[in-house]
């Protein structure tokens, strides 16, 4: 019982925090652009939070062992929460200035860089106690949660803002960060070695190429979300419907993603995961090429919902190579290796996605993005099977003496197309 309660507050602290962050994020723009009047100000804080997660692998590297427990993971909050406070906190003190917002978003970062492993390495954790696979059963609610955060959080900030909630909406992150850190105190996770030689990301890899196959067609998929976000909102503002198009795209996406969610359980159990993961991320691709074909509401919301269903089943196979195949802190090493390959691509995506827009055109881009997130994944596909067909031997067994994930992700390892040489 006390694994299932231990998801509970994990997952609960988790979906709170992340609802509130959705909800503020279309406050605090408003609220910067009120105070400082520059426009170049409102993406500071955001800016200097992805710096600390992008250069995470050389300095968090024994920072992230050390949230190996609820009562860590709150202190790495109440960091989290006092970045956060900084900015109404400033601005009721008519303070607010650039260096602020870079302060706060650096202090930001760096709670992120070790929170969001370290939560998702306690969620693992507690699953392995409650029973086989349920670290990733517990994974994908985490990230069907989110998602759900995703859809109705800025429609919620939206109409806070509509009736003059701004700075309080701030305050409610940070209240929202603090009671997420509360909920996991208790929660006991994996002890990190005691040893000074702890696991890099790079090294975790060793012996793990399929989990490098799933980074790279998830990375892929994060590089060119850029078409799926600006260029929706691009095109609505074309066709003079702002916001119908990217409304009708993330809100199909919700949907699919939830349904995702429900079967992805039953999906990855059965089916082998870089296959899996390969073939979500072609699906996902192709997705982005029918919206720029056939750009209506309803077919943008059809894709969507396809795209949001496909994504979930192969970020769940990622999950399961992860965790079937590692624990503690090779297992925490491993999920920040995966947070920074998702937010560097992410952030590549954005920084060369409004030039490439602006050249083509979003249809044109949108067509091309799908082709080329299709192209890497069908290309990990080929890679993957090739090295299949070579005599097994080299690679490691997983945590605790068990098979490695290749060679139990649902079936005999002598037909896994994706055991590794």
């Amino acid at each position: 019982m006390r694994a299932q309660r231990d998801a509970l507050f994990l997952l609960l602290g988790s979906g709170f925090a992340d609802l509130a962050f959705r909800i503020a994020q279309v406050a605090l723009p408003l609220v910067v652009l009120q105070e400082t009047g520059s426009v170049a100000a409102t993406g500071l804080a955001g800016g200097a939070a992805g710096v600390p997660v992008l250069l995470s692998p050389w300095w968090a590297r024994r920072a992230r062992q050390w949230v190996d427990s609820g009562r860590r993971l709150a202190v790495v909050a109440a960091v989290q929460a006092f970045a956060l406070a900084m900015v109404p906190g400033a601005a009721a003190l008519g303070v607010l200035s650039a260096g602020v917002l870079i302060v706060s978003g650096f202090l930001l970062g760096s709670g992120d860089a070790l929170a969001t492993p370290g939560r998702s390495a306690l969620l693992a954790d507690t699953g392995d106690r409650w029973g086989p696979d349920q670290a990733v059963v517990l994974l994908t609610w985490q990230d069907g949660i989110r998602r759900v955060g995703m859809v109705v959080g800025p429609s919620i900030g939206a109409a806070a803002v509509a009736v003059g909630l701004m700075d309080e909406l701030l305050w409610i992150e940070a209240a929202a960060v603090v009671s997420a850190g509360l909920l996991a105190v208790r929660v006991v996770g994996e002890r990190s070695l005691d040893s000074a030689e702890l696991p890099s990301i790079r090294g975790s890899l060793g012996g793990r190429s399929d989990v490098l196959y799933g980074w790279i067609a998830r990375g892929a998929g994060c590089l060119t979300w850029f078409s799926f976000t600006l260029g929706l909102s691009v095109i609505g503002a074309e066709k003079g419907r702002p916001g119908v198009y990217l409304a009708a795209g993330m809100s199909g996406y919700g949907v699919g993603a939830l349904l995702g969610t429900l079967v992805s359980l039953a999906v990855v159990r059965r089916v082998s995961p870089v296959p899996l993961a390969a073939i979500a991320w072609a699906c996902m691709g192709l997705c982005w090429v029918g919206m720029g074909v056939w750009t209506t509401p309803g077919a943008v919301a059809a894709f969507g919902a396809l795209s949001g269903t496909t994504v979930v089943l192969g970020i769940a196979a990622v999950s399961i190579l992860i965790t079937r195949s590692s624990a503690g802190a090779e297992r925490r090493a491993l999920l920040a290796g995966q947070s920074v390959v998702v937010n560097a691509s992410s952030s590549a995506g954005l920084l060369i996605g409004g030039p490439v827009i602006a050249a083509v055109g979003a249809e044109h881009t949108l067509v091309g993005s799908g082709l080329l997130t299709s192209a890497v994944a069908i290309g990990v596909l080929v890679v993957s099977r090739s090295r299949a067909e070579k005599p097994v031997g080299s690679e490691r067994k997983g945590a605790a003496g068990e098979s490695a994930p290749w060679e139990t992700a649902g079936h005999d390892q002598d037909h896994d197309p994706c055991r590794a040489a």
